[in-house]
C-alpha cells in the first residue's frame, strides 16, 4: 500500500518588518496572520474529508509553525526534512529593492535559467521528487503532508507538469499557506489540484 494523496503546503505569512529576503536565515517566525492561515490550509485538507497520515516539513521556524495545526488536527508529529527546504540564495539578510540597485551584485543575475543567485532549479527539483517519492511509498494509507515553501512547491509543480525549470519568480502560483495536492500512478506523479484556502498575506521575504 502506499499513500492516496500527497499535498504540498506553503507556509503562511512571516513576521517581517524590515523586509528582508529571509530565505534560510533562523528566527523568521509566523506572523499572528500567519498563524490563521497555516490554520486555514489545515481546516481546508481536512474539509476534503481526508484523513492526514503522514506530516513532514522543511526545518525552518515557518514551517514547523505552519505544520503545527496539521499535527493538531490528526494527531501526528511533524518530520523534519531538509530536501524540502528553501533553497540557498546569495541575497540571503538583504532587502531586494536595494540590492538590485547596486551593479556590484548583477553579477548574481547573469544566468537566470540556473538560477545564478543560488540553488539550482534542477536540484530543487530532484530532492524535492526524491522526498515526495520516498513519503509517498513510505504512507501506508491515507494522504501525506509536506510543508514546504514557494520555489520548492512551484518547481515541483514545472517538473511534474513537463514545463521549462527557468521562470520568472514574480509569476509563481503557489500563495501563502496554499496546497497544491498531487497523486502518484505508478512512477508518474500528476497535480490534481490546486487552493488557496487563506487567500491573503503578504510575502515579501520569499527567494
Amino acid at each position: 500500500m502506499t499513500a492516496s494523496r500527497l499535498h504540498l503546503v506553503r507556509h503562511g505569512e512571516v513576521y517581517n518588518p524590515h523586509r528582508v529576503l529571509y530565505g534560510r536565515l533562523p528566527d523568521y517566525h509566523l506572523s499572528d496572520d500567519g498563524r490563521r492561515m497555516a490554520q486555514a490550509a489545515a481546516d481546508h485538507v481536512a474539509g476534503l474529508d481526508r484523513q492526514v497520515t503522514a506530516l513532514r516539513c522543511s526545518p525552518l521556524e515557518r514551517t514547523q509553525e505552519s505544520a503545527a495545526p496539521f499535527a493538531e488536527r490528526f494527531g501526528l508529529v511533524p518530520v523534519l526534512d531538509e530536501r524540502v527546504i528553501e533553497p540557498t540564495n546569495v541575497f540571503e539578510g538583504r532587502r531586494m529593492s536595494r540590492a538590485l540597485r547596486n551593479p556590484l551584485n548583477w553579477w548574481h543575475l547573469r544566468q537566470p535559467s540556473q538560477p545564478s543567485w543560488g540553488e539550482a532549479y534542477t536540484s530543487i527539483a530532484e530532492r524535492m521528487l526524491n522526498a515526495m517519492d520516498e513519503m509517498w511509498d513510505s504512507t501506508d494509507s491515507g494522504d501525506a503532508v509536506i510543508v514546504s515553501h514557494q520555489a520548492p512547491i512551484w518547481i515541483t509543480h514545472l517538473r511534474v507538469a513537463g514545463l521549462p525549470l527557468r521562470h520568472d519568480p514574480r509569476t509563481r502560483r503557489c500563495a501563502l499557506s496554499s496546497v497544491t495536492s498531487f497523486e502518484r500512478v505508478g512512477d508518474v506523479w500528476r497535480e490534481v489540484e490546486y487552493a488557496e484556502p487563506a487567500a491573503a498575506g503578504i510575502d515579501l521575504g520569499a527567494v
